[in-house]
C-alpha cells in the first residue's frame, strides 16, 4: 500500500475504514475498508479529516473484490431474468428469485469452483420451492485484492451455463383417480382428494376432475386413459398401493401403457409411491400412485416431487434413490432442515 493525497484519491482502494464522527448523531465508518474512491467521494473525505489516504497500489492482472465479485455474479446467474442480483459490497454480492419457482443448482460445478480458494458461492438447498424476492445465494471474494488469472480460471471450471436457475411451474391440469371399494360404495368418505387440492393450490394448479373407480384393475385404466383424453398435465391415482391382494393401483396403471420408473422410493413417510409416465398423443404424463400417508402426513415423497414434476422436470429412478440421505421426515414441531430433506413443517 502507499499514501497519497486525497485530492489524487479517485480510482484508488481504501486500505482501512475511514470514521466518520458527528457529535450526538452518528460515529461509525463513512467508507468501508476496499471501498473504491470516487470524484465525489474527496469532499466528505477532506470533511473528516482526511488530508491524506493509505491506498492499494494498482497492479496489471490484479482485480479488486468488487470486480471479482461481478464475476462470481455472472457465473451463478448469466443474464436470466428469473434472479436479480445486489450491487457488489466489501466483495461480496448477494442473488435473489426473481420469481415463482422451483431453485436449480449445478451442484458440480459449484464444488469446482469454490475448490478455487479465495472466493465462495454459498446457496440454500436445491429443488427448493422459492418466491419473488427470496435470498437465494451469497457470493464472496476472500482478500481485498484477487489474481485476474484465478477469476479466469473460475468462469472456466464454471463453464457456459449459469450455476442456479429459476423453473417456473409449468404443468395446471390434474386428474385423480381415488380407488377403493369402500370409498366408491360410499363406507368411507374420500380423504385424498381436500388434502391434493390444498397441496396443488400453493402451484396454481389445478383438479380437473376426480374419479371412483373402486378397486377393479380394468375401471381403473380406464379412468387414468379418460383424464389422458381429456389432456391433462398430470394423472394423479391415490390408494391402493400396497402389496395386497385387493391393492389395483400399480397394475392398472402399467396396464394402461404407462411405463414404470420407480415403484417404492427411499423416503418415509412414502415409501410405497410409485412414479411412472404414459406416452398419450405426443404428449408424456406424469402417472403418480400415492400411497395413504399422502392423506395424513403432513410431509411426503409426494411433498417432494410434486414441484419439480409441475416445473417440467423429467424425473428418473435416480432421482428418487438420491433423497434416500434426508428422506427420513421426524415430524418436527419445528422442521429441521436442512438436517432432512423435507424443507417445510409439518
Amino acid at each position: 500500500m502507499k499514501c497519497i493525497k486525497t485530492e489524487e484519491a479517485a480510482g484508488h482502494v481504501l486500505c482501512h475504514d475511514i470514521t466518520q464522527i458527528i457529535p450526538g448523531k452518528k460515529k461509525g465508518p463513512v467508507f468501508k475498508k476496499g471501498h473504491i474512491v470516487q470524484a465525489d467521494d474527496i469532499p466528505i473525505l477532506l470533511s473528516v479529516g482526511k488530508e491524506n489516504l493509505y491506498v492499494w497500489e494498482r497492479h496489471e492482472g490484479i482485480l479488486h473484490e468488487d470486480e471479482a465479485a461481478e464475476i462470481l455474479r455472472d457465473i451463478c446467474m448469466g443474464n436470466s431474468s428469473t434472479l436479480k442480483a445486489s450491487e457488489p459490497s466489501e466483495g461480496k454480492i448477494e442473488i435473489f428469485a426473481a420469481t415463482d419457482g422451483l431453485f436449480k443448482i449445478n451442484s458440480q460445478k459449484l464444488f469446482e469452483v469454490n475448490s478455487l480458494g479465495e472466493m465462495m458461492i454459498a446457496t440454500i438447498h436445491g429443488n427448493t420451492v422459492v418466491h419473488n424476492g427470496d435470498k437465494l445465494c451469497g457470493t464472496r471474494i476472500i482478500p481485498l485484492v484477487i489474481e485476474e488469472e484465478k477469476m479466469k480460471r473460475a468462469k472456466k471450471t464454471a463453464g457456459s451455463t449459469p450455476l442456479l436457475q429459476i423453473l417456473p411451474f409449468k404443468l395446471k391440469k390434474i386428474g385423480l383417480v381415488t380407488t377403493g371399494n369402500e370409498i366408491k360404495k360410499g363406507l368411507i368418505k374420500d380423504g385424498f382428494g381436500k388434502v391434493i387440492k390444498s397441496k396443488l393450490f400453493e402451484f396454481n394448479a389445478e383438479i380437473i376432475g376426480q374419479t371412483f373407480p373402486g378397486d377393479e384393475l380394468e375401471a381403473i385404466k380406464t379412468d387414468i386413459l379418460s383424464f389422458a383424453d381429456k389432456d391433462v398435465d398430470m394423472i394423479l391415482c391415490s390408494g391402493g398401493m400396497s402389496v395386497d391382494p385387493d391393492d389395483r393401483t400399480p397394475g392398472a396403471v402399467k396396464a394402461c401403457g404407462a411405463k414404470i420408473i420407480s415403484y417404492g422410493a427411499p423416503v418415509l413417510p412414502g415409501a410405497m409411491f410409485l412414479l411412472s409416465y404414459l406416452e398419450y398423443n405426443n404428449k408424456q404424463i406424469p402417472v403418480l400412485g400415492l400411497p395413504g400417508c399422502v392423506m395424513y402426513a403432513g410431509r411426503t415423497i409426494f411433498d417432494l416431487v410434486l414441484p419439480r414434476l409441475l416445473a417440467g422436470e423429467c424425473l428418473t429412478a435416480a432421482d428418487l434413490n438420491r433423497y434416500g440421505e434426508g428422506g427420513l421426515c421426524l415430524g418436527c414441531k419445528n422442521c429441521t432442515y436442512p438436517n432432512c430433506g423435507f424443507g417445510k413443517a409439518n
